[in-house]
């Protein structure tokens, strides 16, 4: 079996069956992010990496591996850039076009995981696992909001510019100018996820499987129990639509303001930890433990997506079958003919018995472009064995390693077939 470890190279498919139309991480996909400027996708996960889709083509765009641990939480900005949070407590800013190279900004000050954000107007609120909320001016400066007892697993902006959260203290609280925070809800059990809706709604979710709606007012109305933890909501822009995600694999989708339930999206079966509706209003998109990210007709209660799985198949049609199944998970990163040009990876065009770095006009790590490795079925089943991370150290390129000697025989025949 192929043993993930982290991206190395990723797969964005989107064939019309659910079970095969997928990005594919190095682990759990644990936030997901939708640009209003432009409407890009932005995806991140376990594997420490935050992956740039463009979407119309179906591949990624960038990949920045920057995170000194899981990320966590993405949030999109008015002009297009994207924030994300991780494990290391940090924020990053990723500039709208970005390479993943490096982000334009970074804020630091929490002492524990980042766990959620949101941004309205500039402003970036975050929740971490240090028990605190904070909120970030343009500037950089930050106020540190404190009273949750434990993590703070959730964060939003109230239609009315006010800061919310949530977490593990079972408690909803909303955050006035002078820090004080009021307690507008407490269920007793740890809250996991909230969105603010357009009407000052708010929406929360939490391990016993509830979604609550959460009035301007203070009333609390239950509109859909599930017999699993809720880990992610999502609402779209107009409120007409809520997404509820859980461990089981399934996403409510509810219709609102009523609550009445449409649709339930049935996945893989393993837990679903993200999601986010497109700009249309209808598209959902959601990422979970499969290290997928899936596409969605919400009111319609369907897997969609612009390519098919029979596209995809001829593609790889007439090489090795074993080996054409483990290379998908580097087809979105690594184009195998020079007509395709450079994606997040150079193409693999003569890949054996090339020079390490050697592709012209692709802009290498500066440990790759030392080019002191020739690639031959030696040295790239070397590079998957022990890992990008201890053949090339220093390189930006995330890690996988193929452990399974089936597997790795057979993607380097297929590798051999398909790059001549």
């Amino acid at each position: 079996m192929l043993r993930v470890v982290a991206l190395l190279f990723a797969t964005l498919a989107m064939p019309a069956a659910a079970q095969d139309q997928a990005a594919v991480h190095g682990g759990p996909v644990r936030a997901l992010a939708l640009s209003p400027a432009g409407g890009a996708l932005a995806s991140a996960g376990f594997d420490q990496t935050v992956i740039f889709w463009d979407r119309d083509a179906g591949r990624a765009r960038a990949v920045a591996r920057w995170h000194a641990g899981a990320v966590n939480a993405l949030a999109p900005l008015p002009d297009g850039a994207v924030a994300s949070g991780g494990e290391d407590g940090r924020i990053a800013i990723w500039p709208r076009g970005t390479d993943g190279r490096a982000p334009s900004r970074v804020l630091e000050g929490h002492r524990g995981q980042i766990a959620s954000l949101a941004a309205r107007e500039g402003v970036i609120a975050s929740a971490a696992w240090d028990e605190t909320v904070r909120v970030w001016s343009p500037d950089g400066t930050a106020r540190v909001l404190a009273g949750h007892r434990g993590n703070v697993n959730a964060v939003a902006f109230r239609a009315d510019g006010v800061v919310v959260s949530a977490g593990f203290d079972g408690t909803v609280r909303a955050w006035g100018a002078d820090g004080m925070p009021e307690v507008i809800a407490e269920f007793g059990l740890p809250q996991n996820a909230l969105v603010a809706l357009p009407d000052g709604t708010l929406a929360v979710g939490g391990v016993d499987g509830a979604v609550r709606l959460l009035a301007p007012q203070g009333a609390v109305r239950e509109i859909h129990a599930g017999s699993r933890p809720v880990v992610a909501l999502a609402v779209n822009a107009r409120g007409t639509l809520l997404a509820a995600a859980g461990v089981g694999g399934s996403v409510a989708i509810l219709a609102l303001p009523e609550g009445r339930l449409l649709h339930t999206l049935q996945g893989p079966g393993t837990p679903v930890w993200s999601a986010a509706f497109d700009t249309d209003g209808q598209t959902l998109w959601t990422g979970g433990a499969d290290r997928r990210v899936r596409r969605w007709d919400a009111l319609a209660g369907r897997a969609i997506g612009p390519v098919g799985e029979a596209a995809e198949e001829a593609s790889l049609a007439g090489f090795d079958p074993h080996g054409a199944r483990v290379f998908r998970a580097c087809a979105a990163c690594h184009a195998l003919q020079p007509d395709a040009g450079n994606m997040a990876g150079p193409h693999l065009h003569r890949l054996f018995g090339r020079r390490m770095g050697g592709v012209a006009g692709y802009a290498y790590s500066e440990r790759l472009a030392q080019g002191d490795i020739v690639w031959t079925r030696e040295t790239v089943a070397d590079l998957f064995t022990r890992g990008p991370d201890v053949v090339t150290p220093g390189t930006k390129m995330p890690v996988q390693r193929v452990e399974n000697a089936e597997d790795m025989a057979a993607l380097l025949r297929f590798l051999e077939q398909a790059t001549r």
